[in-house]
């Protein structure tokens, strides 16, 4: 199968921004949820000139050598870069190689490991949920995993008491469970996700479920913020809530209504010539360490993992990211409501939890909404950010944020492990920002 050009994108999505996009429907005639799919531009929103939307192409120009600069020195294989203002692409871009060991090319839609990118459209399900009333952000956890319903705190002198007060719905969405990952960190309980081969579950979900219950809880719940498998779990909520397998789920009621045809848990064999290698640097050098060819997402996963287990395009993420700006609604599909939206988009924690702090990826000023990091002072930000920016990254060095106030969507992607390039989101947001006119 020959691999579609850039040129050929360009060309398919000017043509369809020549043909006008569908007129949203105000939020007041749009149905709770909409079930046919949805027929994007190639490159998932219309194509525009910057300035029709106030942005500068000198400016946005400058994104591609800076890129490509990562790619020159050995630092990266390839990038790709996205930014979407009011509701138009007015930048799509992408340098270096999909596959190092090929030689070929990257391509703007090329398909992406997006890991922890998973967390929000995981969390917009739980919400699609909420807003139906079959999940209620107070429910205890136990009344989807009865497991939990005993789970015990490991404390500083080793003892395990009773959590002193339920998990619930809205401490997994916030990351306040109390549950963790094992790899951010190396508390005794991060040790013991670690020793009981949790993460390597192949039992499915509801297996994965329990063999977390079984473990303790660094703290109790809403004590303090981690990073943790609390999304993972909500990816079971769904299943038991719905009734329906969790993939089914975000088939029916999300990607498939937003027309995300690329984004899966595993790759389709007839676009494996569209998937990215990962790479890591190995004694010095870029090496190939997940294969597009015959690589872990080339098969069925063991089990469906809320948290990480996604893979993507820019076309596909940008519908999901720009529903999510349109406060729930894109071409006149409706997945949640407003008021849920700005829900998400909110900070929850109290400010003893704020700023949270993550492998040096967030800047200071960020709390947590429910599936992203949300910024509370851009005082604190030394980045050109707007209070109400929200944001997330996927362990492979994949960025998004999306800026309400600016009506602005960011994404540079690059499939490189372990995750700290995340100076190079900077960069390229700065050259964002100083592109609007």
């Amino acid at each position: 199968m020959t691999r579609p050009t850039f040129r050929t994108i360009l060309l398919l999505s000017g043509l369809a921004a020549a043909c006008g996009a569908p007129e949203e429907l105000p939020s007041s005639a749009l149905p709770p949820v909409e079930t046919a799919a949805a027929t994007p531009a190639a490159s998932g929103l219309p194509m525009a000139e910057p300035d029709a939307v106030g942005m500068s192409a000198e400016g946005l120009a400058r994104i591609r050598p800076a890129m490509q600069a990562y790619v020159d020195d050995g630092r990266l294989a390839g990038v790709m870069t996205m930014v979407a203002r009011r509701g138009q692409v007015v930048h799509w871009d992408a340098v270096g190689l999909r596959d190092l060991d090929a030689a070929d090319p990257l391509e703007p839609d090329d398909i992406f490991r997006i890991f922890s990118m998973t967390k929000p459209i995981t969390t917009t399900a739980v919400m699609i949920l909420v807003d139906e009333g079959a999940v209620a952000l107070d429910d205890p956890l136990s009344k989807y995993v009865p497991e939990f319903a005993t789970v015990e705190v490991l404390t500083a002198n080793g003892e395990r008491v009773p959590a002193n007060t339920p998990i619930t719905i809205q401490h997994l969405l916030t990351h306040t469970s109390g549950l963790t990952y094992g790899f951010f960190g190396d508390s005794p309980v991060d040790r013991l996700y670690r020793e009981s081969g949790v993460m390597a579950a192949e039992h499915g979900l509801e297996r994965f479920a329990a063999d977390v219950a079984s473990l303790p809880l660094l703290a109790h719940p809403g004590e303090v913020w981690n990073y943790s498998v609390s999304t993972d779990i909500l990816g079971r909520v769904v299943e038991v809530a719905s009734g329906q397998s969790f993939d089914t789920f975000l088939e029916t009621r999300i990607l498939g209504p937003l027309g995300m045809t690329d984004t899966a848990f595993q790759v389709a064999a007839d676009t494996l010539d569209r998937f990215s290698g990962s790479h890591a640097t190995v004694e010095g050098a870029l090496r190939m360490t997940d294969s597009p060819v015959d690589g872990q997402y080339t098969r069925p996963p063991t089990w469906l993992s809320g948290g990480g287990g996604l893979t993507s395009t820019a076309s596909d993420y940008i519908r999901f990211a720009q529903m999510l700006l349109g406060e729930g609604a894109l071409d006149g599909v409706r997945i949640l409501t407003p008021d849920t939206v700005r829900g998400m988009r909110t900070n929850h924690l109290p400010d003893r939890l704020v700023p949270i702090e993550l492998a040096g990826y967030l800047s200071p000023g960020y709390g947590f909404g429910r599936g992203f990091a949300v910024l509370v002072d851009e005082t604190a930000s030394p980045e050109p950010d707007n209070t109400g920016v929200h944001r997330w990254a996927g362990a492979a060095n994949t960025f998004f944020w999306i800026d309400p106030a600016a009506e602005l969507i960011g994404m540079v992607w690059m499939q490189y492990q372990p995750f700290a390039a995340y100076e190079i989101e900077r960069e390229f947001q700065t050259l964002v920002y100083e592109a609007i006119e």
